[in-house]
């Protein structure tokens, strides 16, 4: 059977991968390094999603909510004390943990399409809150003005979007890193076996709620991280930047991505958000209308995602296999598009970079 690509090609795809993210910044104009910046930090947005709905089996719509929380809140630092980029990115953490803590009932309790349901209810309701909090968050008009900051303490201000750019590129490299780092610990198998098979994992004694209930903090504290890094990359957050279109489009890049691959969340949220922008001027008013259809093609097309079907090449045979029989392979599940997208039990050994 084929295994997708070799590895040393997957290596050198990576390599090349990253190489043109540090490189970007001095091969294209400001403006578009700017948009580089907003769709890498969507991209950390994205991991929070794969995290919840590849992982951990909890499909959602509402990771704008904690990502509009921590942005507002490295936005009140940034306006009130000039605080550095760690400070903020602290900030935003802090808040979008402690609004995952707030709304983690709703949630752990609940499978399948009502999540989805439930975490979509959640993100409108925070879109709603921050149009009229006025005091807060400046409503429709959003907050605007904030100085430019140090990274750390010691350094110069980020004040190019060159340099912001990096600093962005920078924060989503480490926190990627690190949520693949602990999924690929015995906590994050727990995770998974959750996931697979959770009747099972109770009856062995294991807290399963429990183990949800920290996934979903800990997407909500990468979601807030990703909000900090908003207000650094374009030094404004109005409403707009958290609404139901941003929802769709991260679950649909996770999806085209790979939903239990970290770096397919980072990558395939790029590609969407690319697809979308070049559609918008391609199709005027057509760009939601396709890359619904994209969203459709993906979920029966490829169930696992790119990452699915170049790191084990399982999708090349899926795709192969329907092709010779239109049969549906041995063992595949029909949930949720997303929600169960990460594989046999067999599979829930590791996640995918």
């Amino acid at each position: 059977m084929r295994r997708g690509l070799p590895r040393p090609l997957m290596r050198a795809v990576a390599v090349g991968a990253v190489l043109a993210a540090v490189a970007a910044p001095w091969l294209v104009d400001d403006y578009t390094t700017a948009l580089l910046a907003r769709t890498l930090l969507l991209g950390l947005v994205g991991v929070s999603v794969a995290l919840l709905t590849g992982v951990a089996g909890l499909p959602t719509l509402g990771q704008t909510a904690p990502f509009a929380a921590g942005a507002y809140a490295g936005a009140a630092l940034s306006l009130h004390t000039g605080s550095v980029g760690v400070v903020q990115l602290a900030a935003g953490a802090a808040v979008g943990a402690a609004f995952a803590l707030v709304t983690v009932p709703l949630v752990v309790y609940a499978r399948g399409v009502v999540v989805l349901m439930i975490t979509l209810a959640i993100g409108e309701l925070a879109v709603v809150a921050a149009n009229r909090w006025r005091s807060v968050t400046g409503g429709t008009d959003g907050l605007y003005g904030m100085p430019s900051a140090p990274p750390v303490w010691g350094l110069p201000v980020l004040d190019t979007e060159r340099a912001r750019y990096l600093y962005v590129l920078v924060v989503v490299a480490i926190v990627a890193g690190v949520t693949l780092a602990v999924l690929r610990t015995p906590a994050g198998l727990l995770l998974r076996a959750s996931r697979d098979d959770e009747a099972r994992m109770r009856a062995s004694g294991h807290g399963v709620t429990g183990y949800f209930a920290v996934a979903y903090l800990a997407a909500g504290a990468i979601a807030g991280t990703a909000g900090s890094l908003l207000v650094t990359a374009q030094q404004y957050v109005s409403p707009a930047d958290f609404g139901f279109e941003i929802s769709a489009l991260l679950l649909l890049g996770v999806v085209i991505g790979g939903t239990a691959s970290i770096g397919g969340a980072i990558a395939g949220t790029a590609l969407v958000v690319v697809a979308r922008d070049w559609l918008s001027g391609l199709l005027p008013g057509h760009a939601p209308l396709v890359l619904g259809v994209l969203f459709v093609l993906t979920a029966y097309l490829l169930p696992r995602g790119v990452a699915g079907l170049l790191g084990d090449g399982r999708g090349l045979t899926w795709l192969a296999g329907r092709r010779r029989s239109g049969a549906r392979p041995a063992g595949e599940r029909t949930a949720v598009p997303g929600a169960d997208a990460a594989g046999d039990a067999t599979e829930s050994r590791r996640v995918s970079a």
